[in-house]
């Protein structure tokens, strides 16, 4: 009896956490649905962009917990669940940052020498 209570409590907590994860992933892509639809109406105003976020964020079965449009960026954070599993995801959109010059044959950077050092400098 005792080993069945041990396994019925372990596999109780694989399925609390694992609602835990769903509403993680839940709530992620409904931040950045909502944020992708914030950034794309961005000329008609914050209210209104985040409206059309709100709107986005609903349709998924979440809620918006905040919401600001800085200029062609949007900032959202989307709640999804309710009590010990909600989870709260906060995602950004907007156009990408400016290209660096261009380098030798349309290149997006100088190329490197072979053998050097791709991530910052370990001493």
């Amino acid at each position: 009896m005792g080993v069945i209570a041990v396994l019925c409590v372990f596999f109780g907590a694989i399925l609390a956490m694992s609602q835990a994860v769903m509403m993680r992933h839940h709530a992620g892509g409904a931040a950045d649905l909502a944020a992708l639809a914030a950034a794309d109406h961005w000329m008609e105003g914050g209210t209104a962009a985040c409206a059309q976020a709100d709107r986005v964020a609903r349709a998924q079965g979440t809620r918006i917990v905040r919401c600001a449009v800085y200029g062609e960026v949007s900032d959202v954070r989307v709640a999804a669940g309710r009590g010990p599993f909600a989870a709260e995801v906060r995602s950004r959109a907007g156009p990408a940052g400016p290209k660096p010059p261009a380098g030798p044959e349309g290149a997006i950077a100088p190329p490197r020498p072979a053998g050097e050092a791709v991530g910052p400098e370990r001493g």
